[in-house]
């Protein structure tokens, strides 16, 4: 197990805090030396081992207290929120690490906690999102972005979260239509059975998905942006609140929008990227 508070003995050296498990189980010096050594060339720490912890830094805190779990050669590791004490580079640096080290040893099963979406959406084979007492969804990273079973999985995965709006079925078929509270209108490739019109449901659209709507065309939110975060590559425009809204609209566009603030926009979605929930839960099937 790697703890979050990485759990190092501070008057043992590195060196000693990687070989101490198996000195108490009494296992050869050749195979101790020979499992410190292993563990240490791949998480980079041959330069440290005869440091104490009070003279790294705290990624290389991290990478003791795992490669103490990797000398005795688990079938399973349990990570419990390893980045949480670092900053944000070196949270950076360790999941990269982390990555590295998954891919090094393909054989071994890793389970990891975490309340931080990036490091799971980038280090998981398969999530497991607890919400409630219980499980939400079980997948793929990619399938829990594209295909949420809920509302908790839509707006937990991917950041900003999922904007959701209320509105009413108008329209049902292979495609289906919804008139929102706000006064926009929404098509969604969700397909609805006909006794789901007039239902209520919260239309879910993801920020990066939502797009400027010129002219006179169809529009699935209208309003004046609040406030712009500026970051670069993308554009976060966020919304000031309708009292029909749950939340502010926030959209995400690709490249530099300085001249939004203020500015009264519509926005709009390809309907294959609007997510239906009705009762907290997707209607696609």
């Amino acid at each position: 197990m790697v703890f979050q508070s990485y759990a190092l003995y501070p008057h043992m050296t590195v060196r000693k805090n990687m070989s101490f498990a198996l000195e108490l189980a009494k296992k050869p010096r050749a195979d101790i030396d020979a499992a410190v050594a292993k563990a240490a060339a791949i998480l980079q720490l041959d330069p440290y081992l005869d440091r104490l912890p009070k003279a790294l830094s705290g990624g290389q805190r991290q990478r003791v207290a795992i490669g103490r779990a990797i000398v005795r050669d688990p079938k399973v590791f349990l990570f419990d929120e390893p980045l949480s004490n670092l900053d944000a580079a070196l949270r950076v640096a360790t999941r990269i690490e982390i990555a590295r080290l998954k891919e090094a040893m393909p054989e071994r099963t890793m389970i990891y906690v975490t309340h931080d979406q990036v490091e799971a959406m980038t280090l998981a084979s398969r999530i497991v999102v607890l919400a409630n007492r219980g499980i939400a969804q079980v997948g793929a990273p990619l399938e829990l972005y594209e295909r949420p079973r809920n509302e908790f999985v839509a707006q937990f995965i991917g950041s900003p979260a999922m904007n959701l709006l209320p509105g009413r079925i108008t329209a049902t078929g292979a495609s289906t239509r919804i008139a929102l509270d706000g006064g926009g209108e929404a098509e969604s490739a969700v397909s609805t059975p006909a006794d789901a019109l007039d239902r209520r449901v919260n239309v879910g659209v993801r920020p990066e998905d939502l797009r400027l709507s010129e002219g006179t065309a169809r529009y699935l939110h209208a309003g004046r942006v609040d406030i712009t975060e500026a970051l670069g590559e993308v554009t976060l425009l966020y919304f000031a609140a309708t009292p029909e809204e749950q939340s502010g609209v926030v959209a995400k566009l690709p490249g530099i929008h300085a001249d939004l603030r203020n500015r009264n926009c519509r926005l709009t979605a390809d309907p294959q990227k609007v997510h239906l929930f009705a009762d907290g839960e997707s209607l696609r099937r």
